[in-house]
């Protein structure tokens, strides 16, 4: 991913990101919208929709689904040739969508309707261009509903305990220091012989990303079209990822994992570090979930020296099939882009932040003042998301590399055996040899069936 920044503070935008008034009336016309939310999102985005069809003379079906359950339903939609008005698109899929002829360029249609993007995560949006051979230039296919970012939480009870300094926000530990830290962090506190605190909790689908790309490495080439683990510097990545539970047994084992999982561990006060989504803030904010006090910091680094961890987006399009795109495309950029709802999803008015807002000016004004005001329970050290998201001298993010391709099953088959690495089953050299050919066979059959 691009390492300019994410997000582009500028001046004021000439039209103000989602502005009802912008809208202009279309009585009587219906369009359907299908997305997957969470109880919470689901009255947020209801209430939306009123708004808008109030707005603009209309009637908006709105169909949820689970996130589980809905690839399976909108692959269904599809195969019938019967795609509601507004869905999601995720940046892996939008090259594919468009080339299959199921989403319509946004382009020309919020251009006509006077509807500007200038005040949006510009680098997100980027993720939503096709030129017809490649993403990330061309025109706007999707807009998004959340760019999210993964950064790493403490619990400062445990820091209090040892009587250790809470990490610095804006400056990492490097691996041998976070060791370190991690090991004044692991302890037996009931006597009983067994370790029952840990230092951090390592769950290998989401953790060792960021110890992959600070390394210097990557799973696939720059095309996306070579699997690049056998590389010394993924090895050396993973080596230190192991070495963590194996050599310093600063996290649970493989079996203790088994039998209580790193999530649950963290919820119980059993692990001094764990990884934290903007997903995550508004359950980690709630004293019966999270019962301790608790902030965000930078994973550690590697041999780059800068902390990297992963982002992601889904995003709203407008199908090809409608028949009413001008519409479609004004509601699409409307759960986007209008500023009462990213006052709602951000929990700048509602207290209970679902995600970030996508709107430039506001995520750096009002959502940052909500916070240190203390209107928005957060953690103080909310500037850890948009270090990661702006990219600085010690943060950065990257997509993870499925992402930019046809399909995910090469990444998959890459964790399928991983604990057996970190058990001392098979070294990591081992794994890496015996996996590699198996991932590339899948990655090559996933791009031969798009082309």
């Amino acid at each position: 991913m691009s390492s300019k920044k994410l997000m582009v503070l500028g001046l004021a935008a000439v039209m103000t990101c989602g502005s009802v008034s912008m809208v202009q009336a279309d009585d009587g016309a219906k369009l359907s919208m299908f997305v997957y939310a969470n109880e919470q999102e689901q009255a947020i985005v209801q209430n939306m929709i009123k708004k808008f069809e109030e707005a603009n003379g209309c009637t908006v079906e709105v169909q949820f689904s689970t996130k589980d359950d809905y690839n399976t339903t909108l692959t269904g939609m599809m195969t019938a040739r019967d795609l509601p008005d507004v869905f999601y698109v995720g940046p892996e899929t939008v090259s594919q969508y468009v080339d299959n002829g199921y989403i319509t360029s946004l382009t020309p249609l919020l251009e006509e309707a006077g509807l500007s993007t200038d005040d949006m995560m510009q680098d997100i949006l980027d993720n939503y261009r096709y030129d017809g051979e490649s993403t990330g230039t061309g025109d706007l296919y999707g807009l998004p509903y959340d760019s999210s970012v993964f950064a790493y939480a403490y619990n400062k009870e445990l820091f209090d305990e040892a009587g250790l300094d809470y990490p610095d926000p804006d400056n990492p530990y490097t691996y041998d220091e976070f060791v370190e830290v991690c090991k004044q962090l692991t302890k037996d506190t009931d006597g009983d012989g067994e370790i029952d605190q840990w230092g951090m909790g390592a769950a290998n689908a989401f953790m060792l990303y960021q110890y992959v790309w600070s390394n210097g490495a990557s799973f696939l080439s720059d095309d996306y079209r070579t699997v690049t683990i056998d590389t010394p510097e993924f090895i050396e990545a993973c080596q230190k990822f192991v070495d963590l539970t194996l050599v310093h047994q600063v996290t649970p084992t493989v079996e203790q994992d088994a039998s209580l999982g790193v999530y649950q561990r963290w919820l119980a006060g059993q692990e001094a570090f764990y990884a934290c989504g903007t997903w995550d803030v508004a359950a980690f904010m709630d004293d019966e979930t999270f019962p301790f006090e608790w902030d965000l910091c930078l994973y550690p680094t590697l041999s780059t020296g800068k902390s990297m961890t992963w982002c992601g987006t889904v995003g709203y399009c407008v199908a090809e099939s409608s028949e009413n795109k001008d519409l479609a495309a004004k509601l699409a950029y409307f759960m986007s882009a209008d500023e009462d709802g990213n006052r709602e999803m951000s929990g700048i008015t509602t207290g209970q932040s679902i995600r970030l807002p996508n709107i430039t000016s506001m995520a750096e004004g009002e959502f940052k003042d909500a916070v240190t005001n203390g209107e928005l329970p957060y953690p103080s050290n909310v500037d850890v998301f948009f270090n990661y998201l702006n990219g600085t001298e010690n943060a950065g993010v990257r997509f993870i590399e499925s992402t930019y391709t046809p399909s995910a099953g090469w990444l998959d088959r890459f964790f399928e055996g991983f604990d057996t690495v970190k058990n001392g089953s098979v070294t990591v050299e081992e794994y890496i040899a015996e996996v590699q050919p198996e991932m590339q066979e899948l990655l090559d059959e996933a791009w031969e069936m798009v082309e």
